[in-house]
């Protein structure tokens, strides 16, 4: 027996046949079987429930459920600005935010991923490579990363042109000043309240003796002494307190347009997935479910968006736009429902594939934008009783959310 008779009967032996369906060919085969739009592995139940004419109806008062709680749901932080009770500054606020953000957290963890890997490890889909590795988790990872991304480079998009603005505005006062015959003096001093350089420096040193443990939430009220000392204490406060209005503008811009571009695109995948259901028994739970789902997040935006302080132009067309999303996808879906087929190979890789994505951008958003901005405040630290109670709403939101995973 020659060489290669050899090699050829060792390769093809039994002991390296399951290694062979690993090579590029088997792969590429298995990726081709992955892209069939057969049906397979319909239930009984589910094909039994089938029936386009109701559920069409249903559609109809999903759009208008859906669309009606977004908007209620967006409007009430935006329209509650103007008044004492619903002002973003309230603790009740604060509270109803920490319910919201619970909600958008469940629906991540609990909705969104578990339904991504259902759908690519569906028996249905070949075992190599969908079985082999969790690509749902590593999906939603690679969003979570990616929306970190974006916001970091927001960020510092924003505080770029923040800075710029900051620096014409210093020109245009030096130069004023040097007109009327007024030369402001250097090294922090100031002069006709015009304070040129050393601000930024002098706020940091000012936060980093005076903002941490019990002394920043006490704030003045321990502060004492002379005239001259108050004074200049409370000028110190002026300084740190502006820096610090900057940097939280500037950071609730940035969160409400992530968070704006995160919920869009999470709405669009979950309206798609009602859209193209045929099945009324499928429609009636996703309908509660998303109109409740909806009206926390849009309460969650609508706050960001108040606090981002944009004008009442931008706020609109920034809440509009959320609320039609959600509606789009479901007449998007069902425009396709008539050819798409979701019971399919490729439609149950895209279906999980999109929902891998919308629960890592949730996640996220909910964890490091609006858990952790709110939780690890000044003002949640200074207030026992806000802490209580914002954990009690956050955790009732998740438990809530969470619940409803048992009928959607």
């Amino acid at each position: 027996m020659s060489l290669l008779q050899e090699l050829f009967s060792l390769l093809y032996s039994q002991e390296f046949e399951p290694k062979i369906q690993t090579l590029p060919g088997s792969f590429l085969r298995n990726l081709t079987e992955s892209m069939s739009t057969v049906s397979c592995n319909v239930s009984a139940d589910l094909e039994s429930c089938r029936d386009e004419k109701a559920a069409l109806i249903l559609k109809f008062v999903a759009i208008a459920a859906i669309l009606i709680a977004g908007i209620i749901g967006v409007a009430i932080p935006l329209i509650g600005k103007k008044r004492r009770f619903l002002r973003t500054d309230t603790n009740l606020f604060f509270a109803a935010k920490a319910f919201a953000a619970g909600v958008i957290l469940a629906t991540g963890f609990v909705h969104m991923l578990p339904d991504a890997t259902s759908a690519l490890s569906n028996p249905c889909l070949p075992k190599n490579p969908w079985s082999n590795f969790p690509f749902s988790g590593f999906i939603a990872m690679m969003a979570a990363l990616g929306t970190l991304l974006a916001d970091f480079l927001s960020t510092q998009y924003y505080e770029r042109k923040h800075e710029r603005q900051v620096q014409a505005v210093r020109v245009n006062s030096a130069d004023l000043a040097s007109e009327s015959g007024f030369v402001p003096v250097a090294a922090g001093k100031e002069e006709g309240g015009i304070h040129i350089v050393g601000m930024h420096a002098h706020a940091a040193q000012h936060r980093h003796n005076h903002a941490t443990g019990t002394e920043g939430c006490e704030g003045q009220a321990s502060e004492g002494g002379s005239h001259e000392n108050t004074h200049s204490h409370a000028h110190s406060h002026s300084h740190s307190h502006g820096f610090d209005d900057d940097e939280s503008g500037i950071r609730h811009v940035v969160v409400s347009q992530v968070l704006e571009l995160g919920i869009i695109s999470h709405s669009i995948i979950i309206g798609l997935s009602l859209g193209v259901s045929q099945s009324p028994c499928t429609i009636r739970p996703l309908l509660g479910a998303l109109s409740f789902h909806q009206f926390f997040e849009g309460f969650a935006l609508g706050g960001c968006i108040s606090q981002a302080k944009f004008g009442s132009l931008h706020s609109t067309i920034m809440a509009c736009f959320f609320a039609v999303t959600a509606p789009i996808g479901v007449g998007i879906g069902t425009g396709i429902s008539k050819f798409y087929n979701p019971n399919s190979p490729w439609a149950l890789v895209v279906e999980g594939i999109l929902d891998s994505i919308s629960a890592g951008i949730l996640v996220y958003m909910a964890l490091v934008d609006l858990i952790a901005a709110d939780f690890l405040s000044k003002r949640m630290r200074c207030n026992t009783r806000l802490q209580v109670v914002s954990y009690i709403a956050l955790f009732l939101g998740a438990g809530l959310m969470s619940s409803l995973a048992a009928w959607a």
